[in-house]
């Protein structure tokens, strides 16, 4: 069976919205937390990063290495060059763009030094943390296009994906709320943070549509940004509140649902 490429958009953009959709049911979360729980805010991150490094490999970095092997003699070469891009592009949102991490102070605030509320820094550091999530649907989808058998990787991605969405949605909003919010606008905040994922969905997959031969550097580029804002950001973040044990095992059985989906759902 060979897909079409509107078949592919088409798909990138429903596992975006999905995506989406999961977020605001983990934001959801604020209306029935009274106050902000540390164990449950490292725990949540903790889940969120284990299953974004699982993917990171199964889903993403596999699959191009795979891909790679058909056109290149060396074929971990567009592998690492994209992976490279990838941390560099998170890395320059991280110059560029003025934000604040979850459990951080105003004193850490990032990027560029302009006086904004707490709530509306953290609200742009997780929405640059969901462009790679939504790049990595994107081009999960677009590596269909060039090996059929991928298709269910992509829909384990998403899965994965649209998971972790549930329990960083709930930090974020309880982020929010301890920010200063109310739980309603904290609520819409973090939802709202998450609307770039069907918007770089689409820009994912319209790229790699354009050429096969971009599509092991995509993956790659996408995997690479997901590890950043893992080990930059949701890590360190987990452990804030000295709560490591905790969030090392919301890790663990993040990695570990994630790994179940993609190698024996796959």
């Amino acid at each position: 069976m060979v897909f079409k490429g509107s078949f592919l958009l088409i798909s990138a953009l429903y596992g975006g919205i999905f995506t989406f959709v999961l977020t605001g049911l983990g934001t959801f979360g604020v209306f029935f937390l009274k106050k902000t729980n540390p164990k449950i805010f490292s725990f949540s991150l903790g889940m969120a990063g284990g299953i974004m490094m699982a993917a990171s490999f199964w889903s993403l970095l596999n699959p191009a290495i795979e891909i790679a092997k058909e056109t290149y003699t060396l074929s971990f070469v567009p592998v690492v060059i994209g992976f490279i891009l990838g941390i560099f592009l998170l890395r320059l949102l991280d110059l560029i763009v003025p934000h604040l991490h979850l459990a951080s102070s105003p004193s850490e605030q990032e990027g560029p030094q302009i006086p904004l509320k707490k709530s509306i820094l953290i609200f742009l550091a997780i929405t640059i943390h969901n462009i790679p999530e939504g790049l990595a649907i994107g081009v999960s989808f677009g590596s269909v296009g060039k090996n059929q058998e991928f298709l269910r990787e992509a829909y384990n991605l998403t899965l994965g994906i649209g998971i972790q969405n549930i329990p960083e949605g709930l930090a974020l909003s309880l982020a929010l709320k301890h920010a200063g919010l109310s739980r309603i606008k904290s609520f819409f905040y973090g939802f709202l943070s998450a609307i770039v994922e069907p918007i770089f969905a689409l820009t994912g997959v319209g790229t790699t549509l354009l050429s096969s031969l971009l599509l092991p550097y995509a993956l790659s580029l996408a995997a690479g940004a997901m590890i950043f804002v893992t080990i930059e950001e949701l890590l360190p973040e987990a452990q804030k509140f000295g709560n490591s044990d905790i969030a090392s095992l919301g890790f663990g059985i993040g990695f570990l649902i994630m790994m179940v989906l993609d190698t024996f759902l796959g």
